[in-house]
């Protein structure tokens, strides 16, 4: 049996001015089956998130580098 999606997820690559972006959410809504698109404003939580991973991710590699 094949299983049903319902969403899906975009994640840009860095935040955009929400002026900006109205082009790329334009582009989604003519893609067929697409019925609703919603930004997504980034606040504290997100960028608090963005610096624990980059954070982590530095101290991997320096963990590498230092054997």
């Amino acid at each position: 049996m094949t299983d049903r999606v319902h969403s899906l997820t975009v994640v840009l690559e860095a935040d955009v001015r929400d002026d900006d972006i109205q082009p790329v959410i334009n582009a989604i809504r003519m893609i067929k089956c697409v019925i609703d698109v919603r930004p997504e404003v980034a606040n504290i939580t997100t960028h608090m998130a963005e610096k624990r991973a980059r954070m982590d991710l530095q101290k991997q590699l320096w963990d590498v580098l230092n054997g």
